[in-house]
């Protein structure tokens, strides 16, 4: 009984290791088949890189764009002004006033005061909603169309992808390790046609 026991359990440790080594085997090759395919693959894209920021900026409508939401700003601004002269303005009669005015003449003028930063406060806000939906809202045609011009380049040149290369976001392309192109120029010549 003890030799069955020992034997079958040589017979199992034989197996085991048998077996381990062919997973091995098959294990390397078929990482070495992997980096093959991927070396393959890799060497064969085809890929353009450009700066999708540089690109929009030199689009002719885009000063248009920026100088209508500047002037629109601008007008926010000044409202934002003139509503904290006005504030300043009663801060300033509420304080020469203090020491003259009658009690309920001081929380009705304190009541004011707290009314219109409560007022600024809100219309800063707004302002700035509006701003950044005006600035969304006309940007958007220039991105669709310098999308549009970006997947035409694409197509054209067969590109299997383009990188944007804004923010640093790939600060090396080695472009003698497949077939990458910058097509910046490619790109502003489209736009600007």
């Amino acid at each position: 009984m003890k030799r069955t026991i020992v034997s079958a359990t040589l017979i199992a440790l034989t197996t085991m290791v048998s077996a381990q080594e062919v997973v091995e085997d098959n294990a390397s090759t078929t990482s070495s088949s992997a980096e093959t395919v991927g070396k393959i693959i890799y060497k064969t894209q085809h890929f353009g890189f450009l700066s999708y920021e540089e690109a929009l900026k030199s689009m002719p409508e885009y000063t248009t764009v920026r100088n209508t939401i500047n002037e629109l700003r601008e007008t926010y601004d000044k409202e934002m002004e003139r509503a904290e002269q006005e504030f300043n303005k009663k801060y300033s009669e509420y304080i020469d006033g203090q020491g003259s005015f009658p009690e309920n003449i001081m929380f009705k003028r304190q009541k004011e005061l707290q009314q219109l930063m409560n007022q600024s406060i809100e219309f800063k806000n707004e302002a700035k909603k509006a701003l950044k939906e005006a600035e969304t809202e006309a940007m958007k045609p220039l991105y669709e169309q310098l999308n549009n011009v970006i997947r035409n380049i694409g197509e054209e040149y067969k590109f299997s992808y383009i990188l944007n290369t804004d923010c640093n976001a790939y600060p090396y392309i080695n472009t003698s390790i497949g077939e990458g192109q910058d097509i910046s120029d490619i790109v502003k010549n489209a736009l600007n046609k």
